[in-house]
Formats: structure tokens, sequence, C-alpha cells
């Protein structure tokens, strides 16, 4: 192998390696952008329940008098 096709190897070895940590992080953030989502639906899902809890409370409240 001469020096041109070594360096042409090399560059496209270097070429994969950066496509393929880029691959990885863009998974990374796909993942983190998923756990997000989730996080933030639970945390919806909360404050909801506790607004139907709070909701309950005034409605029998209410009823009681």
């Amino acid at each position: 192998m001469n020096n041109t096709e070594s360096a042409s190897y090399k560059a496209g070895e270097a070429k994969g390696q950066a496509q393929e940590k880029g691959n990885q992080l863009l998974e990374k953030a796909g993942n983190a952008a998923q756990s997000a989502k989730e996080s933030l639906q639970e945390a919806g899902n909360q404050a909801q329940a506790k607004a139907q809890g709070a909701v309950d409370a005034v409605r029998d409240a209410v009823n009681k008098n």
C-alpha cells in the first residue's frame, strides 16, 4: 500500500469512526428525550390526580352542608 492509499484508508477509517460516534450520540439524545417525555407525562398524571382529589374534596364538603 503506497502513501496515498494509506492516507485514503486512514481517512475512510476516521470517517467511519466519526459516523459511529455521531450515531451513538444521536441514540443517547433520543433516549434522553424519551425519558424526559415519560417523566413529564408522569408529572402531568400526578398533577391531574391531585387536582381531581381537590375537586372531590370540595364537592364532598359542599354536599355535606
